[in-house]
């Protein structure tokens, strides 16, 4: 079973910056897409940044040009890297990662991790 750890959360002043990690922990042969989402309290759930294996990179309108997404395909980590943080940025990020488990079957699973919370003070 694959299991996703976020970490690097916390409480930030508005115009700070913050790296969020997400590591990759369990069997599995490959892993597709990882990315980011956000959840702040009584909206949906958004997209924030998603990275390919190859490095292609895609970005949700409100934090394009701020955020930076990478990844380490050797560590299986992929990191957010968030710059000029809003009070509108305060919410769970969660980190998503579509992996293949076994070399006998080509199907992707889905995992989410827990999520880590990011607060940006005014």
């Amino acid at each position: 079973q694959v299991q996703l750890v976020e970490s690097g959360g916390g409480l930030v002043q508005a115009g700070g910056s913050l790296r969020l990690s997400c590591t990759t922990s369990g069997s599995f042969v490959s892993i597709n897409t990882m990315g980011w989402y956000r959840q702040a309290p009584g909206k949906e759930r958004e997209l924030v940044a998603t990275v390919t294996p190859s490095g292609s990179t895609n970005y949700g309108d409100s934090v394009k040009e701020r955020f930076t997404i990478s990844r380490d395909n050797a560590k299986s980590t992929v990191y957010l890297q968030m710059n000029s943080l809003k009070p509108e940025d305060t919410a769970v990020y969660r980190c998503n990662a579509y992996y293949r488990g076994s070399y006998s079957n080509l199907k992707y699973f889905e995992v989410w991790g827990q999520g880590t919370l990011v607060t940006v003070s005014s």
